[in-house]
């Protein structure tokens, strides 16, 4: 089985939050970790054709397809320890209806989170989990 990617910014404290949230309950190990800014970031948004998709995405490749937004936040959460899967009854609700709270989030990042001046630097317990 092939890993599940998740391209993240790399400097929004929320995303790298949420990145460390996903690597404690990531008893699988079925996801690894790159950077938006980062080069393999880059080319895999090129090639799947998401270069209009920005910063403010959250992009999950899996299966060698994408999911962007709160659709791949969702789909995350399906293979998440715990009760987490529970999450996915907001499937329920029409993408654009999530997205649109998803955005409002995003756009405010940084006002509401904070942002590092770099990427994050993995520690050595949890470098494999990244790409990049």
């Amino acid at each position: 089985m092939s890993k599940h990617i998740i391209i993240f910014d790399g400097v929004c404290n929320l995303c790298n939050g949420a990145v460390n949230f996903i690597i404690k309950r990531d008893h699988k190990d079925l996801f690894v970790f790159t950077p938006m800014q980062s080069k393999t970031a880059q080319k895999l948004i090129s090639k799947h054709q998401l270069e209009d998709v920005g910063f403010d995405s959250f992009i999950l490749i899996k299966d060698n397809e994408y999911l962007l937004r709160s659709e791949a936040a969702l789909e995350v959460t399906k293979d998440l320890s715990g009760f987490w899967y529970l999450c996915r009854i907001f499937k329920i609700l029409p993408a654009g209806f999530r997205d649109y709270f998803y955005r409002i989030l995003a756009k405010n990042r940084y006002c509401l989170f904070g942002k590092k001046d770099a990427c994050m630097l993995p520690t050595p317990a949890v470098k494999n989990k990244f790409l990049d």
